[in-house]
Order: C-alpha cells, then structure tokens, then sequence
C-alpha cells in the first residue's frame, strides 16, 4: 500500500480559514476514487507564526495514485494555491506500507 503524504505549513492568520478549506477538500480528493482514506493530523511543534499538519491518503495502489497524478493533482492543488497563495508552504512524499501492527487491549 501506498501513503500519499501531503505535509503543510500554514501562516498563522489564515490557520482557521485553511483548515475549514481543507475538511472540504480531502473529501474531494478521496472522491477521484483513487484513495480509501484519509488522514488529517496536525504536527506538534512550538511556532508562533505557522501551524503545520499532514494529510495521508492511502492509495489503492501505485498504479491507483499515479492515476490521480495524471487526471487531478494539478487541478486540486491549483484550488489551494489561488486561494491562499504564499501563505501556505507544501511538500508530498510517498511512503509504501512495509507492516502494519495493531494491538487489542481487553
């Protein structure tokens, strides 16, 4: 499996904006029908002029999220960048799910 991982700093003074933003846009997103879910965490570190949060979305497979590269990436990260500009800082990584492991405390 595949993590489509979208990490975002955000400048302070639009923190609220985006993040109403984005819990419109990761729907989207999971709509292409390239993804079976997602992630929206924010990052714990101390910065008094931006806020910083990850999206994972978890691919239904490499040929599923090289799909979504193709037909909609650009398009749904062109939305982000009209609407907040410079105010919002972006990188991706892909990460591939090695194992997974769980526990079940009784």
């Amino acid at each position: 499996m595949i993590i489509y991982n979208v990490t975002l700093n955000i400048d302070k003074s639009i923190s609220k904006e985006w993040l109403e933003w984005i819990k419109e846009h990761i729907p989207q997103v999971l709509a292409t029908g390239h993804f079976k879910e997602a992630k929206l965490t924010k990052v714990l570190v101390d910065d008094d002029e931006a806020d910083t949060y990850s999206v994972q979305y978890r691919a239904h497979s490499r040929e599923a999220l090289n799909s979504y590269y193709d037909e909609h990436a650009e398009r749904l990260k062109q939305d982000g960048l009209q609407r907040f500009g410079d105010k919002v800082l972006s990188f991706r990584t892909e990460l591939e799910v090695v194992d997974e492991y769980s526990v079940t405390i009784n």
